[in-house]
This record gives C-alpha cells, structure tokens and sequence, in this order.
C-alpha cells in the first residue's frame, strides 16, 4: 500500500521542493514527475493558492528499499531491528523513534552530526526516512554487537588487546575532533564492532554530540556517571574535546581492569560516591592486574582534574604506549584524513534532513511499538536527581 504524506505548501513550491528533495529520489525508481502530478490529482487541495500535495515517501519507501528482518533491541530511543537494502543485499541497522514528543534536540544533533562524519571507526550513517508512525535513522551495521558485550564475557583484556581497541577509538575520536564534533558519550555500549576475525571498532550514538560549529560550548551535565569527566559536573562550560579524552581513559581503565575506576568499592550503585570519587580524581590499578609501567603513565595523564593540564588527543597520539603495534589501517585512516571525507559526502541533503525531522515532530496516527524498521543503538538518557542512588553505568542528564 502506497501511503501518502500531505504537506500544506503553495502548490509551486511543494513541487520545487520535491524534485530538489526525496521525491524525486523515489520517483526516479519507479515513475515520472508528470505521472506523480496526475496521480495526485485527487489529492486534497486546500485553496487555489494554497494547496495540498502528496509526497510520495515513507512507508512505501522503507517496504521498497528495506527487508525488516530481525529486532536487535530496545531502549527509551524506540525499537533496533536488522534490516536488508533490496537493491544492494546491504545489512543496515535502522534506528525508529516514535514520531512526536521524541524526535527532541538530541535527536537532531545526533543527526546532522553523525550525517557529517565519514571514517573506519564510526558508524555510517546513510538515511533519514519517515512512516507515518515513526522516524527511522538508517546507519551501518555491526553484527559483532557492543564492545561492553565482549569484556562481560571476557572479564577483561590483555594490555595488547586493550590497546588494540584503545587505539582505533583514539583515531575515530581524534577524527571527531578534526571535525569540530565532540561526542560527550564515549562508553563502551557506545562502541560497536564488526563482524570481522580482527574487529575493527566503530563509535556509534551521537545524540548528546555538539559541534563546534553550529553549537556553543557544552555546559550542561550530560552522559554517563562512570565515564563523565570532572569539568562536566560544574555546570559550566567546558572544552568537550577534553572531556572526550577522560571518558577514553575510562573505556581503557575498563578493558584492562574490568571495573570502572571511579566506583565505590564497597558501594558501586551509589551515584554521589561515585560523583565524589570523579572529582577527586580516586582510583587504583588492583594488584592482581598486571599493568605495564608505560599504560599506567598514560592513564595518570588522562585522568587529571584540571582539564587543562590533561593530555590531549594529539598527544595521546604520540604516546610510545599508544604507538606499539599500530595497526596500518589506522596510520592509512590518519594519512587520508579530509580527503576521504571529502571524496565520500553522504548523498542526502540536510535540507531535505530537517524537513523529514519537523514533520516527524508532529504525532503519527496509530502509533504502536513494534510497527516499522527499528535501530542499532543503546539507551536514551535518564534523568537522575542529586539524591538518587542509581547503577553508574546508566545514562545522566542535567541541562
């Protein structure tokens, strides 16, 4: 069945739009412009001047393009589902966000921004489509699920496995950066891996991202407890750059240890120990982990309060710890640097973006869990108050 989105626009304009926009798009696949006019002949008009047009996109456009196959989670975002690309027998995962009070800033952010960034350790993003119940966000698949995942089977890593991990995150962040993006939610259920025998890390979820050109500095309190650095609790501005770089060391404490290190020991669901910990910079390699000398420098470097005096992406980049055993895909990814990014622009414009975004602001009719293509991705955020004992490793928001 074929449905039919109705947008209130001056009848010339409406068309204008669409031909610049995702109609053409569909419309190219299977149908003339002059064809897609007669048929919607019988749309409703609202004045001579004033009148109604039906796009063709949305439902039609996903059951077209898209073979929904299996679902691959859920969190406050809305459904994750596998999906096919018809045409192409491309695995994609597609986030699906109710349409309505959901599709926020965030989402926006997450968008635009992710939209922007094309490197090996983050995920592709590839389309935006609307339903008439949801908002879909197509992005790459990694079939070999969330890196948190493979340490809770593992309890931790080797230094050499660690580092592995550790110095492909260092490159998809340091591309961030180059970007003028800073994430501000670098976890490990934020990083993803592919299905390959050596996996290759890919950084996902960018809906608390600001970017240095379309935002102000970040001041609001946003993230994940275990991995939010010190400055971010002030309530004031602050560099998310360098931010970045003191959730990184807490992905690495993590790999290596298999704890977070900022945890109460003896009380690690009690989110103002955990808080106090943060800020007075608290933590301990146990005896039992063995930690070379070199790794243990380098978090003593990250993990500093004053934002200031911690090391920096490009330093860390530069680390002889950092540096043993580089992969060459990394050293390939840094010496291509714009120009892949350059090269590869992603094909859907972002006016044609933000208009799927505002209609997808207004409520779909019949909404219901479960009806459409869904996404890859973690939990949307949680809102905490200052007395509440929470488990560290969900998600924090205070604006």
């Amino acid at each position: 069945m074929i449905t039919t989105a109705y947008f209130n626009f001056p009848y010339k304009t409406a068309v204008s739009r669409s031909i610049a926009g995702t109609t053409v798009r569909i419309l190219l696949d299977g149908g003339s412009f002059d064809n897609f006019i007669r048929d919607g002949e019988d749309s409703k008009r609202k004045s001579q001047s004033n009148r109604w047009v039906g796009v063709a996109f949305g439902r039609v456009d996903m059951e077209e393009r898209y073979e929904p196959l299996k679902e691959l989670g859920s969190g406050n975002f809305g459904v994750a589902r596998l999906a096919k690309d018809k045409k192409t027998g491309e695995l994609v995962a597609v986030k699906y966000i109710e349409r309505g009070k959901k599709i926020d800033e965030n989402v926006q952010r997450e968008i635009i921004n992710h939209r922007s960034l094309r490197h090996p350790n983050i995920i592709r993003f590839k389309e935006v489509l609307l339903t008439p119940t949801h908002l879909a966000i197509v992005l790459e698949y990694a079939s070999g699920g969330e890196l948190f995942e493979r340490i809770c089977t593992a309890g931790r890593f080797s230094e050499d496995e660690a580092r592995y991990f550790f110095q492909q995150l260092i490159s998809g962040v340091s591309y961030c950066h180059s970007m003028e993006i800073c994430h501000r939610d670098l976890k490990l259920e934020n990083t993803l891996l592919d299905g390959n025998p050596s996996p290759r890390l890919k950084i996902c979820d960018f809906g608390y991202s600001k970017s240095a050109l379309l935002h102000s500095q970040p001041k609001s309190t946003v993230g994940t407890p275990a991995y939010i650095a010190p400055e971010v609790l002030s309530r004031k501005e602050y560099d998310g750059k360098i931010s970045d770089v003191w959730s990184c060391g807490v992905t690495l404490y993590v790999m290596l240890v298999g704890a977070y290190p900022f945890e109460e020991p003896e009380d690690p669901r009690n989110f103002r120990k955990t808080i106090g910990r943060i800020i007075g910079v608290q933590y301990s390699i146990p005896d039992y982990v063995r930690v070379s000398t070199e790794c243990r420098n380098l978090l003593s470097r990250i993990f500093v309060a004053d934002p200031a005096k911690r090391i920096t992406i490009p330093e860390i980049k530069q680390n002889p710890w950092f540096l043993k055993n580089l992969p060459k895909e990394i050293i390939e990814a840094e010496r291509k640097g714009f120009e892949e990014t350059k090269k590869d622009q992603p094909c859907q414009k972002v006016e044609e973006i933000m208009k799927i975004i505002q209609e997808a602001r207004v409520p779909g009719q019949g909404s219901k869990a479960g009806d459409g293509i869904g996404g890859q991705g973690g939990a949307g955020s949680l809102d905490i108050e200052d007395d509440e004992e929470i488990d560290v490793s969900g998600e924090y928001e205070h604006v």
